[in-house]
């Protein structure tokens, strides 16, 4: 059991990152789209809700936390009882990726949408949980390989693939009763 601990507290520690960069984005909302309003086929190519602001202010807000996640990394790590290295460290490249990853997983799922006829905030099951992980984990793997294969084992990545869709759906509920999402999905 003590193990499973050590492995789900990683590996959400480890996607933190990743997980704030939307969220951020929402909050920020706005600015200039970044399909500049062009059409492929008749359909936007991204549509409104992916802005130069929302993927700037997401990135900077998934790497910011990366730091402070360091920075508190020893003292979680004693006051949970966890051994030392339990919780990983963020390296730059790696917190850059894995933030930057996020929202360009975000970007080319709406892509998706679009192209697949779905309006802005349409449903997409499956591609709306786990975009931003595909991402997250692709950019970082590129940018700091060996730390993402040292840090994403398979016992983290399948907690981050179970874990991740039931997140989705929590936080994004709480959006909706808050007023900052016009869809609870």
């Amino acid at each position: 059991m003590a193990e499973l601990v050590v492995v789900v507290a990683g590996a959400l520690w480890a996607m933190l990152p990743a997980y704030v960069p939307n969220n951020a984005a929402v909050l920020a909302g706005g600015g200039a789209p970044i399909d500049g309003g062009r059409t492929w086929g008749g359909r936007r190519v991204l549509g409104d809700g992916k802005t130069w602001r929302g993927t700037a202010v997401g990135t900077a807000a998934g790497v910011a936390l990366a730091f402070v996640l360091n920075a508190v990394n020893a003292f979680v790590a004693d006051t949970a009882g966890l051994a030392a290295g339990a919780l990983p460290v963020f390296p730059p490249l790696a917190a850059f990726g894995l933030a930057f990853g996020a929202m360009l997983g975000d970007i080319g799922a709406s892509f998706v949408k679009r192209r697949s006829g779905r309006e802005r905030g349409a449903a997409f099951p499956g591609l709306d949980q786990l975009d931003f992980v595909a991402g997250a984990l692709a950019v970082a793997l590129v940018l700091a390989p060996a730390w993402t294969l040292a840090t994403f084992t398979l016992e983290r990545l399948v907690v981050v693939l179970v874990a991740t869709p039931v997140l989705h759906v929590v936080t994004n509920v709480g959006a909706y009763v808050i007023g900052v999402k016009n869809e609870p999905w």
